[in-house]
């Protein structure tokens, strides 16, 4: 809020004395006028106090905006309400807590890039109104699950990358809104950062129009997420199944962190949107940075 200082005003001032003017010949003031003195003398302290003290309100409100700010935990994820542009209510997120003396994926020292954390408590939980799939609820899945998203002849070549990839884990979680949105989001975590990046590179070409492709998505289009979706040490690729598709749309993005890669999927009939789909990749990205 801004605040516009107040014109200075000063008291009427007193007629100065005659230089040669003795006390006798000073001019003296009436009753009514040596009433009215006073009277102004206080409107106008009153006012300056007013104005002190809204200056000193809105200096503390901006003070105390500052001190949230700048003293956020690490560990809390700024989530993305809903608002009229179709964002949805996820749940306040925050970053699980590490085993003792481990270090966060991105620190000094810890080469690999691993995340120490149970990789399905880095896994973003479904937003309010959705209807969770009970095979994909949050637990571990099996290497075939995970291939069965590909198209039938990439399965094959990619279960034997993964059994040479030092694969660690794989978790999941999938749901559907009520407008019909369905989303999926797979964590794969590797032994370190670079088996996870020759997976993102090599096997599913991640972020190209060459990327390995889902099941019956015949072309593909590379997208941009905007600067929100961005968090440092992390890399992501979104694409979008172009046109002419079947009655639905799908869109998808892989995120690379440190040993971890992500899978996002989002279908919708006639047209995944494009808001919920950035939503989730960014809110995924910052559990996972």
């Amino acid at each position: 809020m801004t605040v516009t200082e107040p014109t200075d005003v000063a008291p009427d001032a007193t007629p100065e004395a005659a230089p040669d003017a003795t006390p006798e010949s000073a001019p003296v003031q009436d009753a009514a006028t040596a009433q009215e003195t006073p009277k102004r003398s206080r409107k106008v302290l009153g006012s300056v106090l007013r104005w002190a003290a809204a200056v000193v309100v809105c200096g503390g409100l901006g003070a105390g905006t500052a001190a949230a700010i700048t003293s956020m935990e690490r560990t809390d994820v700024p989530g993305l309400a809903t608002e009229s542009d179709g964002r949805w209510a996820y749940p306040k997120l925050s970053l699980p807590p590490l085993p003792e003396g481990s270090p966060r994926p991105f620190t000094v020292g810890n080469e690999g890039e691993v995340h120490h954390a149970d990789l399905r408590a880095l896994l973003l939980p479904a937003p309010a109104g959705a209807t969770v799939d009970p095979k994909l609820d949050g637990a571990w899945v099996s290497v075939d699950q995970y291939v069965s998203l590909y198209a039938k002849d990439e399965r094959p070549e990619l279960k034997q990358v993964i059994d040479d990839s030092a694969l660690r884990q794989i978790t999941a979680r999938a749901w559907t809104m009520p407008d019909g949105t369905k989303s999926a989001v797979y964590l794969l975590r590797f032994k370190s950062v670079g088996f996870s990046e020759h997976f993102k590179d090599d096997a599913v070409n991640a972020g190209t129009t060459a990327t390995t492709p889902l099941e019956g998505i015949q072309s593909v289009g590379t997208e941009a997420l905007g600067n929100d979706a961005r968090v440092p040490d992390t890399v992501q690729y979104a694409t979008a199944e172009k046109k002419p598709y079947g009655p639905e749309q799908t869109r998808w993005a892989y995120i690379q962190a440190g040993d971890t890669l992500a899978l996002v999927v989002q279908s919708r009939k006639g047209e995944a949107l494009a808001v919920p789909f950035q939503q989730t990749v960014t809110l995924q990205n910052q559990l996972l940075g």
